[in-house]
């Protein structure tokens, strides 16, 4: 593997639930998507790097209202020191959560960020990181969302990858955009 970028010592896993990665509401290519997340994962956490899963708490009767199924993480949680779950109000990861002084007490200065949607959690945490200071490594392939239903008077139907590759092209004066989740590196946190 070469990476494209010097590598990350932190992941963040942005609200990879059920209700946005399975059953029929599932966001497009969700089972390729979970794999490039699983590959992420499973090399963070080989190289001694801090995964964080966000997980989102919708409003009431919503797909990812808390306790419900669809709320849940998909993918298995290995919870411990370098390795936590973090609730979060908002689509920002950073907003009224402790993921800012999480990463601050840990030493990490780069970080990769993937999961979902990618035009409004994924953007507005790796947006927040780019201006605290983080490096930030956005795969194209470990991010999605949902197609945009037709507007009338204002477009059709927008594809899912392309809103994706809008939201990621938004952050790339900023973020490291590399086209596949393998050409990410991790290292050990710092702490």
């Amino acid at each position: 593997m070469t990476a494209l970028a010097p590598p990350a010592q932190a992941l963040i896993v942005v609200d990879v639930q059920s209700a946005f990665v399975s059953g029929p509401a599932a966001v497009p290519d969700a089972p390729r998507l979970l794999e490039h997340i699983e590959d992420l994962t499973a090399r963070a956490r080989t190289a001694g790097a801090l995964v964080v899963h966000l997980q989102n708490d919708g409003p009431a009767g919503a797909a990812d209202e808390p306790k419900t199924p669809g709320w849940e993480l998909h993918l298995p949680v290995r919870e411990g020191q370098r390795e936590v779950v973090i609730r979060k109000p908002e689509d920002d990861g950073f907003k009224d959560t402790p993921l800012g002084e999480l990463l601050t007490g840990m030493g990490i200065q780069a970080l990769a960020v993937c999961g979902v949607m990618s035009e409004m959690c994924v953007s507005a945490t790796a947006r927040t990181a780019l201006a605290l200071g983080y490096r930030v490594v956005l795969p194209h392939d470990a991010h999605a969302t949902y197609d945009i239903p037709a507007a009338a008077g204002i477009s059709d139907v927008v594809p899912a990858a392309t809103v994706s590759r809008v939201a990621e092209w938004a952050l790339s004066g900023e973020a490291e955009i590399v086209p596949r989740a393998a050409d990410v590196a991790f290292e050990r946190a710092p702490h």
